[in-house]
């Protein structure tokens, strides 16, 4: 797969879920099925080892397997891929970026060193030193709310100009000052925003999502980014239905019980119930029960039924 540009990565990008098994192994059986499902679903890119993929549990042994799976099966379906080579340590981030280069994926995801915050200069080295390594792949910041430095719009100016090999971001979107601001001062990259807010986020200069909704359903999710580009207003109204449903039965998962959002994540594939994931996480992290998961699938098919529909469009 080549490289892409920040202008050719958009849309919507489904994760990697990892099948974990009683004993805390990767099913990698259910992990090929899981990619084959995206692959067909026709989604714009898939990507692994993002927060939902649990990175950080993972050896650097199971790192390399699941980083070959991932682009021996996108690279037969034709579907744009992007590893996922965060690490805490940014020494063990670099070695994961120099072999996952050697699988040619379409960008390369990383996070900023983690275990103390790095100030301005630190996060250009960081990313500079990253970038280096994975040349001639570019390079897509992860930089969600959990993060230890939430970078401020004003610094993606300093960073397009120091770092040109970053491509894109994932971040959480904001107000309409966020994105006055984000279009100032980070023009050239592709913003992605939490995937139950890129329809509204779209005219106001978002770009794509690495989507919890492709979590939900990855058909109806790629069909309801499709139909906004047809029918922005009936998009919109989806959306609308949907953020409602997150905001009064999965929220309150994260805001009122303290489970952690890859635990979300996976409830919300159990929901969809496409894909043999289940909800387990890897120790210590908590899982949410998939009893949750079949209490909520009938309330989730009332609230937004075109995402489940989606197989005979909208």
């Amino acid at each position: 797969m080549r490289p892409l540009p920040a202008d050719e990565i958009r849309g919507n990008w489904a994760t990697l879920l990892l099948p974990i098994q009683a004993d805390e192994g990767i099913d990698h059986g259910c992990l090929a099925d899981e990619i084959d499902y995206l692959v067909a679903a026709g989604v714009d890119g898939i990507y692994s080892n993002g927060t939902a993929g649990e990175f950080y549990t993972q050896t650097e042994d199971e790192f390399d397997r699941i980083s070959t799976l991932l682009a021996e099966r996108c690279e037969r379906g034709g579907i744009p891929f992007q590893i996922g080579a965060s690490h805490m340590s940014p020494q063990l981030s670099l070695s994961r970026i120099r072999r996952a280069v050697k699988l040619k994926p379409s960008a390369i995801q990383v996070i900023l060193s983690d275990w103390k915050t790095l100030n301005d200069d630190e996060v250009v080295d960081c990313l500079q030193r990253f970038a280096a390594a994975a040349q001639p792949v570019g390079l897509v910041l992860y930089n969600p709310p959990h993060a230890k430095r939430v970078l401020e719009p004003p610094i993606y100016a300093r960073l397009r100009q120091a770092v040109p090999e970053l491509v894109g971001i994932k971040v959480a979107d904001g107000d309409d000052d966020w994105y006055a601001q984000m279009r100032q001062h980070a023009a050239g990259l592709s913003i992605f925003v939490p995937g139950h807010h890129l329809i509204h986020g779209l005219p106001k200069g978002a770009h794509g999502a690495y989507s919890n909704v492709a979590c939900l359903q990855p058909i109806g999710a790629q069909k309801l980014v499709e139909l906004a580009q047809t029918d922005y207003e009936r998009a919109l109204g989806i959306e609308t239905r949907l953020q409602a449903f997150m905001t009064q039965h999965i929220a309150p998962y994260i805001q009122q019980q303290g489970y952690a959002n890859q635990a979300v994540d996976k409830l919300l594939a159990g929901v969809g119930n496409w894909a043999e994931v289940g909800t387990r996480l890897r120790w210590p992290y908590r899982w949410i029960d998939s009893a949750d998961a079949e209490r909520l699938r009938p309330i989730a098919r009332a609230a937004v039924p075109e995402l489940f529909t989606c197989e005979n469009g909208y």
